[in-house]
């Protein structure tokens, strides 16, 4: 591969990179012991809150941008926020456990 094909794959890259960037949501995880409620705030408002698994945990939504998270059984389950068009604005794991970690 030559210099001008490395530094063409490279542009290529950064571009993609730039354009993929704002699309993906943001990760973060949340401990939460058994029992236990947890307020959440985000920083946007989200439209609608997807859940990975209903039996770890209870998500009560207070406002566009608050939602309250009780551990109902040990284990883990994501919680993805959607905005009005239905793209990912975040998305949480949630680890339910006896004692929180």
């Amino acid at each position: 591969m030559t210099l001008a094909q490395l530094r063409s794959c490279a542009l290529g890259m950064a571009l993609l990179l730039t354009v993929v960037s704002p699309s993906q949501a943001t990760d973060r995880t949340i401990r939460l012991a058994l029992g236990a409620d947890f307020l959440l705030t985000l920083d946007t408002p989200f439209e609608s809150v997807l859940i990975d698994d209903s039996s770890v945990l209870r998500v009560s939504v207070q406002t566009d941008r608050t939602i309250v998270l009780k551990g109902l059984n040990c284990g883990a389950s994501n919680i993805v926020f959607l905005d009005r068009r239905s793209m990912a604005l975040t998305n949480i794991k949630v680890v339910v456990s006896e004692v929180p970690i």
